[in-house]
């Protein structure tokens, strides 16, 4: 539903957007108008506005995201030097391990992933760009969260912490023990959290001069895991982090 702001209509376009951006197949303008709760001659000078600038385009009878977005979206790591220091810093380590790897900011209490090197093999993940996973389930939010203090981190969890498989942390008091663990270890993991038969280890890289606190990860299938494999593994992207930061000064 539509939230009442000072500004209206960027809010109703914002909504748009979000339906948009959720769904993996062309929304349709009838679905459009009952999400949004707008009237059809509302929405369609809406839609007729945003497809203009590109923002959305047409497809299949319905509407997606367009490209005039996501090259806006795309200078969100550009400012930060961000997309470069990572692909330099991600081939190295892909050339290495053969595994992916994944650039990642925290929003609230949602992780955003900005960039990934992908390995030459199939892969099984959800972290695409501009992919939102809640942060006390993967290995990412938890390296980005143990750099809050625990009352901020009180503040940031939502209400109920959904459960994205069996192992998935949901008690909070379970998730600031497995936190501090974090601080002291300087390493996220999360062991099937978030995906079954996939484990993800993360390092923080630090906070850029936009004030944007990253780190990086790589999640690999546990047939493929040992404790020597993840050793090398941890101390490569310890490596990978240390580079980026000194490409973008990162503080840390």
């Amino acid at each position: 539903m539509l939230e009442k702001s000072a500004v209206p209509a960027i809010d109703r376009a914002d909504v748009i957007l979000k339906l948009l951006a959720a769904s993996h197949v062309p929304v349709r303008t009838t679905e459009l108008a009952q999400q949004c709760g707008l009237a059809k001659s509302t929405l369609y000078l809406l839609l007729d506005s945003l497809e203009q600038r590109r923002w959305i385009e047409k497809s299949g009878g319905g509407y997606i995201i367009g490209v005039g977005l996501y090259v806006l979206g795309a200078a969100y790591v550009r400012h930060d030097g961000l997309q470069n220091a990572f692909r330099i810093a991600a081939a190295d380590y892909v050339s290495e391990h053969n595994e992916v790897i994944q650039l990642a900011t925290l929003q609230g209490n949602e992780v955003v992933y900005l960039a990934r090197e992908d390995a030459r093999r199939p892969v099984r993940l959800v972290s695409d760009i501009g992919t939102r996973l809640p942060a006390h389930a993967c290995a990412l939010g938890k390296i980005l969260l143990a750099q809050l203090s625990d009352d901020e981190v009180r503040r940031v969890l939502p209400d109920t912490l959904v459960s994205i498989t069996e192992r998935t942390l949901t008690k909070p008091a379970e998730l600031l023990r497995d936190l501090a663990d974090v601080r002291k270890s300087g390493l996220g993991r999360d062991l099937e959290e978030v995906a079954a038969g996939l484990n993800c280890f993360a390092v923080y890289v630090g906070e850029t001069s936009m004030g944007r606190p990253i780190a990086v990860s790589s999640s690999i299938p546990i047939d493929r895991i040992d404790k020597r494999r993840e050793k090398a593994i941890v101390q490569s992207l310890v490596k990978v982090a240390a580079q980026i930061a000194a490409r973008v000064g990162a503080r840390r």
